[in-house]
């Protein structure tokens, strides 16, 4: 087995590389960096990152390291001098950091990358290098669309740019809930230019902010959050200020088909981050199971707590092939993943916050206590939901897929159950195939009916039902993988009968639960391709039990199956999840080594 991160042998995550990635070992050092966070005297440990929470603030010893890190490159394209390269591999390292504090992950990191994606897509040559050179500088960028008035309706935004008498644009307006509004160097802002009806009324300002005339602008403003409460959320005033004509961001009245696609980045990669947040939860509650006591015993070896661990567990996994398929798309597949980013951003949060929920109940009180061995917990509870809505919530994110399903259905998964599917991409699911660069320019705004993934669904069930002949511990994924492609067969016949109204975004709670049960088989289908592509030397990652736990699980959340875990999933799942805890290896697909009784180091 090879050390994902350093490419040696040895203990360390199920897949191998040939050589090591620039990239892979820059998230070996990022975790040497936050070091061991249950070390006491570590300035960026646990210890640190609450007592930061509970002043409100980030960690200032965490923005001055990762500002050492120079972690601003991690957002610029390669291109440009920055490290951007690889859409999986960049949400990987984010996880690591997701993994340690989310304020801190989301208010020096998180949002300067999606600030920057509207620059990358349509700015000029001279807006990009700028931009490259205030990122990879330590600078501040930030990205400027909520107004509180209208939430996730974009098209009624109003913070306006009209003409100004000697050229130029003149700003009227404010945005709220804007991260480091306060003390970032520039914005991009989106504004209305046109108030005719329509989709072309609005475009994207890339503003200097430290070079607005005084009197004309206001940022002091700040949002107190339940969760992520370090974040500096806060507001940007406008009262006829004044910015050049080179502010201007690709074509005047561009800016919805633009964030409409490179919102798609962001969905797609986010989630794969945030999986660190489950990660950390999980650990947590196996501390606390493994040292409680109940009827003579360690609580972690009672039946309904062992159940629910490797329920658990089965669930991270879930997210983490789901992500990194995702994520992997936007290289592949980026004409289709205006419909899979959508799923992505949907259903990966919603696992996370729901075994949140169920983790919970095992630490009981302790779950709420802000102080004491077992306090990240309750913060990471908190951090989850506003983390999970940031950028698009989930409603949103179900009435992006419900218009496409009826095309999907036709276009797609009927083709693909009569085994006339095109093909998928081989390096979808291998997490460390070569990817070819991100090209904005073929981003869709709709899937067009396209969607490789999910008609992939029934030859995978196809291929496991001639093995499983020959090859009896595959028997169980493959019923499972057959059920999942009946249920592919009835989404698309209930996708086609929807009515008019209900192949909209105002659609019904009918059309609301087919896109739901859609991601889940998206998920089904990211799962099986990333255990198809693991080999022998991949240990774990190939093994059924993770498999069958998996689509268990989802065979659960669809209805297909009820009742808990087979004993022998759970004996396998449990068991790997103890040999990781003890390893101080991650929980997700990668099994990575994390920091452990050692100082950071740069």
């Amino acid at each position: 087995m090879t050390d994902l991160l350093t490419g040696a042998p040895g203990a360390g995550p199920d897949s191998p590389a040939a050589a090591p990635e620039p990239v892979l070992a820059r998230i070996a050092r990022l975790e040497r960096l936050l070091g061991d966070p249950h070390d006491t005297a570590n300035p960026l440990g646990l210890d640190a990152v609450l007592a930061a929470d509970e002043r409100g603030e980030l960690l200032p010893e965490g923005e001055r390291a990762l500002a050492a890190f120079g972690l601003g490159a991690e957002f610029v394209p390669a291109a440009y001098g920055g490290r951007f390269e690889r859409a999986d591999r960049f949400a990987l390292l984010m996880r690591g950091l997701f993994r340690r504090d989310c304020a801190l992950s989301i208010g020096y990191g998180v949002t300067g990358f999606i600030a920057a994606l509207p620059v990358w897509a349509d700015g000029s040559e001279a807006q990009r290098r700028r931009v490259a050179g205030l990122l990879c500088g330590g600078g501040r960028l930030v990205a400027a669309y909520t107004e509180l008035d209208h939430g996730s309706d974009f098209a009624r935004i109003a913070l306006a740019a009209r003409p100004a008498p000697g050229g130029g644009y003149l700003l009227d307006g404010g945005k709220q809930l804007v991260n480091n509004a306060g003390r970032a160097e520039a914005a991009v802002l989106f504004a209305r230019t046109d108030d005719r009806p329509g989709s072309r009324g609005h475009s994207h300002l890339l503003v200097d902010l430290d070079a607005l005339p005084a009197g004309r602008v206001e940022r002091t403003a700040r949002f107190a959050t339940s969760g992520v409460r370090g974040c500096l959320l806060g507001g940007i005033d406008l009262d006829a200020c004044p910015v050049p004509a080179d502010a201007l961001l690709g074509a005047e009245g561009g800016a919805m088909e633009t964030v409409l696609k490179v919102f798609q980045v962001t969905r797609s990669v986010l989630p794969g981050m945030v999986v660190g947040v489950g990660d950390t939860q999980l650990r947590t509650v196996l501390d606390f199971a493994g040292e409680r006591r109940l009827y003579g015993r360690p609580m972690s070896e009672l039946p309904e707590v062992r159940g629910t661990l490797a329920a658990v567990f089965a669930d991270l996994l879930i997210a983490d092939a789901l992500s990194v398929v995702g994520a992997r798309s936007l290289h592949l597949l980026p004409e289709e993943t205006g419909v899979r980013s959508a799923a992505v951003k949907y259903l990966v949060p919603k696992l996370l916050q729901d075994n949140s929920y169920r983790l919970g109940t095992l630490l009981g009180a302790r779950g709420y206590l802000r102080e004491g061995p077992h306090a990240v917990f309750q913060k990471a509870a908190r951090d989850l939901p506003v983390v999970a809505l940031a950028h698009a919530s989930g409603a949103v994110c179900l009435s992006t897929i419900v218009p496409q399903l009826p095309r999907l259905a036709e276009r797609a998964w009927e083709p693909a159950l009569s085994g006339t599917a095109p093909a998928v991409p081989g390096a979808l699911f291998g997490p460390h195939d070569p990817l070819p660069a991100l090209d904005f320019g073929r981003l869709e705004l709709t899937a067009r009916g396209a969607d490789r993934l999910a008609g992939h669904l029934p030859a995978l069930a196809r291929e496991l039902a001639d093995e499983a002949r020959t090859r009896p511990e595959l028997a169980e994924p493959a019923r499972l993988a057959a059920l999942f492609a009946d249920a592919l067969g009835d989404l698309a016949r209930r996708a086609r009968a929807l009515p008019p109204r209900d192949r909209t975004p105002v659609a019904g709670r009918r059309a609301f639960l087919l896109a739901e049960r859609y991601t889940h088989l998206l998920a089904a289908t990211a799962c099986l391709g990333v255990w198809r592509a693991a080999g022998p030397e991949d240990g774990f990652t190939a093994a059924p039990v993770w498999i069958t736990g998996a689509l268990y699980r989802l065979a659960e959340r669809l209805g297909l199956r009820q009742g808990p875990l087979p004993e022998a999933v759970v004996r396998g799942l449990t068991a790997e999840l103890a040999e990781r805890h003890a390893g101080h290896l991650t929980f997700d697909l990668f099994r990575a080594p994390l920091a452990h009784g050692r100082a950071p180091a740069a």
